[in-house]
């Protein structure tokens, strides 16, 4: 039988919890995007070509990132359960601000999880990392689609 360390049961919790992230980044990354598709779609539609300009395209992309942030906030709040269910933190408050902390690698907060959870933190970060760069990413995609069909319809 396997004799469950302290390490071992840490990093098992921070690979699910990143699997569960990753996750609810994707599907929010496609909800979002499909959104703005069909938005898009309704205004290009509606034949009125002040709505399809840059001003537009501007809100979509504030839009857009605010979603992101969203999400990045909800990604958070799964951490932070699971420290508070793993008593990692002696309060909701400081896990929720020690994974705010981890997942923007911040790392600056000055809260520090009980000895056998502290690998979490540098999991959370590396997740973060993750998260993060794949938001940049979808954000630049949109950014470029929208900038593109904004040129055609000059």
């Amino acid at each position: 039988m396997h004799n469950w360390t302290a390490w071992d049961a840490s990093l098992s919790w921070s690979f699910g919890l990143i699997a569960i992230t990753i996750t609810i980044h994707i599907v929010g990354i496609g909800s979002i995007a499909n959104a703005v598709a069909r938005f898009r779609h309704k205004l290009v539609d509606s034949r009125r070509p002040y709505l399809t300009g840059t001003p537009t395209a501007i809100a979509l992309l504030v839009i857009v990132a605010l979603g992101l942030a969203v999400l990045h906030g909800v990604e958070c709040f799964v951490w932070a359960l699971a420290y508070v269910h793993l008593n990692a933190f002696s309060s909701a408050a400081d896990a929720t601000l020690y994974s705010v902390d981890s997942m923007t690698t911040r790392g600056s907060s000055g809260l520090t999880a009980v000895r056998e959870w502290r690998m979490m933190g540098a999991a959370e970060a590396g997740d973060g990392m993750l998260l993060f760069g794949t938001s940049t990413a979808f954000l630049f995609l949109v950014m470029t689609r929208l900038w593109k069909t904004d040129l055609e319809a000059r």
